[in-house]
């Protein structure tokens, strides 16, 4: 591209925000459009969670999660680790027998793989690293010490915050009405919900669960599944965990110094049988005491149900559209874990027109009808 031209960014989560950061720091004019406000979708409605160990269905996806979290190190040495890069590891045990043997052959395989794992018993867990847990003691437990969890709200705060102050522009509770193309097909202009419109020359597709709606304003087709999820944030005193878990169950992980977040994949699945979120956020509540008792005197504070951004086939989609010049896609689940590789591929494709071989599995092409 040339540094003249424009780009926009439609949707500043943590992928958005990350890709419109590269862009702007090598000097592209960048615009941030967001039908809400900067991070508070689903970045700030997900749990967050940095990880490969969970990402083993295809090697090409776990080598480009595990960038992602080597990209996190890296962003938490530029920009500063504030309030929102928290490197404490993860666990993870079960309480289901079968669940257990799938656990500890996937953590060989890691191991095969070289990522670090390690293996206590829950008595050691309790010991050494959790001692507000009720794991029992003989349960062997996964530990992955690379892993980590993520303010994302914050992290997307700092990274637009940087770029407005380095000339990058923010159009914030506005949607993208429309997308205008030249008779070359290319991308002209954008209509937006506040009546104004905006010559551009790049669009970036980051709108999350919305990813689809937006490429179909270009008549481009991107399948994507429903899969709505619900995170709960429980307000106390004391955050008695340190670091992001999956106990049986149930996931937790601290949000800072007064509060922690429960989601729960079980609880998931009761979203469309019509129970209130509330009841659901009570079942959060009570699965977690059974594992951090200490949570008994704790509050539910917060609970929403967000729809997941993710690609029919489970992967991301990431990169230019050839039909359409100028238009790109950054749409993933684990928008958490990827934001700053992605970012950093995706901002690096646009500027040099180069395409990088970590993408190669992951390009927009494939739903092409």
């Amino acid at each position: 591209m040339k540094r003249s031209e424009r780009v926009a960014v439609i949707g500043v989560g943590i992928l958005g925000a990350s890709v419109g950061w590269n862009l702007s720091r090598h000097g592209a004019q960048v615009v941030f459009i967001d039908a809400g406000q900067p991070g508070e979708g689903v970045t700030n409605w997900s749990f967050s969670w940095v990880n490969a160990s969970n990402k083993t269905a295809r090697r090409s996806y776990f080598d480009l999660n595990v960038a992602g979290m080597a990209a996190h190190r890296e962003l938490a040495r530029t920009i500063g680790p504030d309030s929102w890069w928290y490197p404490s590891g993860h666990l993870r045990w079960t309480d289901d027998p079968a669940a257990q043997a799938k656990l500890l052959e996937t953590a060989g395989l890691l191991a095969g793989w070289d990522y670090r794992v390690e293996v206590y018993t829950g008595a050691e867990v309790r010991r050494r690293l959790e001692p507000a847990l009720t794991v029992p003691g003989e349960v062997p437990v996964v530990f992955y010490p690379d892993e980590a969890w993520v303010h994302g709200r914050h992290l997307v705060g700092r990274l637009v915050g940087q770029a407005v102050a380095s000339g990058a522009e923010l159009r914030s509770a506005t949607a993208v009405r429309d997308i205008g193309t030249g008779a070359d097909g290319s991308i002209r202009t954008l209509a937006l919900s506040d009546g104004s419109r905006l010559d551009v020359d790049i669009v970036v597709n980051a709108a999350g669960s919305s990813a689809s709606h937006v490429a179909g304003l270009i008549a481009r087709h991107l399948p994507m599944r429903r899969e709505p999820g619900l995170v709960t944030r429980i307000g106390c005193a004391q955050v008695p965990v340190h670091r992001a878990m999956h106990a049986p169950h149930i996931e937790i992980r601290p949000d800072g110094d007064a509060s922690v977040v429960l989601h729960s994949r079980e609880i998931d699945a009761l979203i469309d049988t019509g129970e209130e979120p509330a009841q659901l956020a009570r079942l959060l509540h009570e699965s977690a005491q059974h594992v951090v008792p200490e949570l008994g005197g704790s509050r539910i504070a917060q609970t929403r149900v967000a729809d997941r951004p993710i690609p029919a086939d489970g992967f991301p989609s990431v990169g230019a559209v050839p039909s359409v010049p100028g238009y790109y896609e950054a749409v993933s689940h684990s928008g958490i874990t990827l934001g700053p590789v992605i970012g950093r591929l995706l901002a690096s494709e646009i500027l040099s027109g180069k395409r990088d071989e970590m993408l190669a599995d992951f390009r927009p092409e494939r739903f092409l009808p």
